[in-house]
């Protein structure tokens, strides 16, 4: 039986959404430490969250080119146990944390069509050594509280494959961008990921969260093949 797949819930700017996402079967809540984004939020809005935490439950902090001291600085101040990069940070710029890191990879939209994208596996393979993961989203910037359009998923399995058969050289696959309650048992089954992220699609709006969609979307995840 294939291992049960890991979902983020992305995006938490409050403890009554954290620990929604708590109770529904979260494995890992996101934090946004990216200014002018909606979701942005402080340290010390993010630390009372964290302590509040279970144990086995992964507080990630987003970061998006930031200098490596202000990152370990939040990382310290909040007791974050992860950390997830989204802009142009190189192999050699994450060579310095000590947490495990998270690299988002970034891929065309699924309008594009065809198999556009699949050379990220190997810009991927570039970060093995540095990161636990890669995550797979979209090419745009966040915008104010857009839902992200969704990545090709024939590529992103593509992606995944080829980790597979690398074995323990490349890094987890992680699947964002634009899923839903609706879509995301059909991606995992198309693509296979170690985990999912999702943000925008179980809030009710920008930075807080819907409790029926959260519940439903990890229910939908845990039970996909």
């Amino acid at each position: 039986m294939p291992p049960m797949t890991k979902v983020k819930i992305c995006g938490i700017t409050n403890l009554d959404d954290a620990m929604l996402s708590v109770e529904a079967g979260a494995d890992a809540l996101g934090f946004i430490f990216v200014e002018k984004t909606p979701r942005f939020m402080t340290p010390e809005q993010v630390a009372p969250i964290v302590r509040r935490l279970p144990p086995f439950v992964t507080p990630v902090g987003v970061f998006w080119d930031h200098p490596a001291g202000h990152v370990k600085a939040i990382a310290e101040a909040c007791g974050l146990r992860a950390l997830q990069f989204h802009g142009d940070e190189t192999p050699e710029d994450l060579e310095t944390f000590d947490l495990p890191a998270i690299k988002t990879i970034k891929l065309p939209p699924a309008a594009a069509g065809g198999l556009a994208g699949v050379g990220e596996s190997l810009e991927a393979s570039r970060y093995r050594a540095v990161v636990s993961a890669i995550l797979l989203d979209s090419a745009g910037r966040w915008s104010e509280g857009a839902t992200r359009e969704p990545i090709e998923w024939t590529t992103a399995a593509l992606i995944v494959k080829r980790h597979a058969a690398a074995g323990s050289s490349l890094p987890r696959v992680i699947l964002a961008a634009g899923l839903t309650v609706e879509t995301v048992a059909r991606a995992i089954e198309v693509v296979k990921p170690y985990g999912v992220d999702v943000n925008s699609g179980v809030e009710a709006k920008p930075g807080r969260k819907d409790p029926d969609k959260v519940r439903r979307f990890v229910a939908a995840a845990k039970g996909a093949a």
